[in-house]
């Protein structure tokens, strides 16, 4: 008996190790992924924020491109309350090499990206947070030194149109958030591409 509970619980371990990513309430862990400056960003490198907006997305897919004035919009607007954009590319550029690092500078460039936009050249970033669509956001608060996980999910309800938006989830969230509340809805379906492993 001793014997299974053991040989259970190493295979309990496997699948945490392996990792199904985070929930809301977990806590996060930081990363140091390579910009598009070439520069190393991490969370730590703001010490001054409440919190980020981290997203997982991509140069290709459309529903990333269909959301870029938007991310771009949620950096500007949030950034002033202490919710800076952090993006991470995590496709793999031999499956799509419009997704190559630079490639993903020319994007940065043209679309004149005001947040860092950083390449998860082993993917190890996206696979610990959880990430399978671009975009997915994962939105993250500062609480006793603790990067805790508040929302996942989608940015938006329409991302066809931003025009027909209804519900700004991410926006919603950093509003509950500032006014010490809790969220809702902590999680929604992230719409978008498939992430491209290796």
């Amino acid at each position: 008996m001793k014997k299974l509970m053991m040989s259970l619980a190493v295979v309990f371990f496997a699948v945490a190790a392996t990792g199904q990513g985070y929930a809301p309430g977990d806590e996060a862990r930081d990363f140091r992924l390579k910009n598009v400056d070439d520069g190393l960003v991490s969370l730590a490198d703001y010490p001054d924020a409440k919190g980020f907006i981290v997203i997982f997305t991509t140069n290709h897919c459309p529903y990333a491109v269909a959301y870029e004035d938007r991310i771009i919009a949620l950096d500007k607007k949030f950034k002033e309350m202490g919710y800076p954009v952090v993006a991470i590319n995590p496709n793999d550029p031999e499956a799509y090499p419009a997704d190559s690092f630079e490639n993903m500078k020319v994007r940065a460039e043209e679309k004149g990206f005001t947040f860092p936009y950083l390449f998860d050249e082993t993917q190890e970033v996206a696979k610990t947070y959880g990430a399978t669509r671009t975009p997915h956001v994962y939105l993250v608060n500062k609480e006793a030194g603790k990067l805790i996980v508040r929302y996942i999910g989608a940015i938006d309800d329409n991302y066809q149109d931003a025009s027909a938006v209804k519900e700004k989830y991410v926006a919603g969230a950093i509003a509950s958030l500032e006014a010490g509340e809790p969220v809702y809805p902590k999680e929604t379906k992230a719409i978008g591409c498939s992430i491209k492993w290796k």
